[in-house]
């Protein structure tokens, strides 16, 4: 049986459709190797092991333990089989996975199997003299505390694009994990019809820039200014649950306590005045810029700058501006 590090980290990561490690890969194995050894568990579909394995190596695992769904239309219960094999085969001392819809769900089927502690939506990790310590930043930013597990090793489901820091690229060393099915009852997809967007604007779960709007924005009709900013910078666009709930852009784009949470380089809020719940889902970005016409709006309160102004008037200069840098 092959041996692993004794500081070894399980980093669970999952293949896109086009067979591509997803978007949270890189941070995750930079996540691991400031704790310990990367391993990575590789959840392919069919065919897209191999070279999703080089990937993982290319992002530094050290191992790369690989298992294809058998049946892509089964859900949950084949990925907790692999992580439960992997970890009894591993014995690593946490298990790192994205905080996506899919990480979440993994997350908690295996420890409700396995009764393994559950660390949700850390912003980073480190290491003390008993273990693996998750970092949290919550109530709307307003603490960081820390989180682990007092037995076993910890699952950590870490924010996407939270971690900054990347691991060393390592030699291609990968195999196949035997998964023994549990045989347990698991849900399954009959069929279902693709829905193609076009556009070529990043995620927002996991986007390095995000423009977002609000209320203040004051139609969906005007909401339309926060995309031409968010074309112009390469951003993904976000928006607060007050602009979702007067419907002027879908649920999927919410940011917050909510929605969805975002740790990008940069966040640049227009019109959102900044409730705690909104802040929740933002507040960890790297840079935060803020336009509202509300020199007492709360957003100004995490903002490292704000523009005090009507953004019917700044925006569009902001895009000229940009517009004229690219030529």
């Amino acid at each position: 049986m092959t041996e692993f590090p004794s500081d070894a980290i399980l980093v669970v990561v999952e293949t896109g459709a086009s067979g591509e490690l997803e978007k949270a890969a890189p941070g995750l194995f930079g996540a691991a190797a400031a704790v310990g050894t990367p391993i990575a568990l590789v959840l392919a579909s069919p065919g897209a092991g191999s070279a999703a394995a080089a990937e993982a190596a290319a992002l530094g695992a050290r191992r790369v333990l690989i298992a294809e769904t058998p049946d892509p239309s089964v859900l949950g219960v084949p990925s907790v089989d692999a992580l439960a094999a992997a970890v009894e085969q591993v014995q690593p001392d946490a298990i790192l996975i994205s905080q996506s819809l899919n990480g979440r769900d993994l997350a908690g089927r295996y420890a409700a199997r396995s009764r393994a502690a559950v660390s949700v939506d850390a912003v980073g990790v480190s290491r003390d003299d008993e273990g693996v310590v998750a970092h949290h930043s919550v109530y709307g930013g307003a603490y960081d505390v820390t989180s682990t597990s007092t037995f076993g090793a910890p699952v950590i489901t870490v924010r996407q694009g939270s971690i900054e820091a990347r691991a060393t690229a390592q030699p291609q060393d990968s195999e196949t994990l035997t998964v023994p099915p549990s045989g347990k009852r698991a849900a399954r997809i009959d069929s279902f019809d693709e829905a193609v967007v076009a556009t070529s604007r990043p995620e927002l779960r996991g986007a390095a820039k995000v423009v977002a709007g609000g209320r203040g924005l004051g139609s969906e009709e005007q909401f339309a200014l926060v995309g031409q900013l968010a074309d112009a910078l390469g951003a993904a666009v976000g928006a607060s649950r007050a602009a979702v709930d007067a419907g002027y852009i879908p649920t999927a784009h919410q940011v917050g306590q909510t929605g969805v949470s975002v740790s990008p380089q940069l966040y640049v809020a227009l019109g959102i005045s900044g409730a705690i719940q909104h802040r929740a889902g933002m507040q960890t970005a790297k840079m935060i810029v803020a336009i509202n016409k509300d020199g007492d709006a709360p957003i100004f309160e995490v903002a490292d700058f704000g523009v005090v102004g009507d953004v019917f008037k700044v925006v569009p200069q902001l895009i000229s501006a940009l517009e004229a840098r690219k030529k």
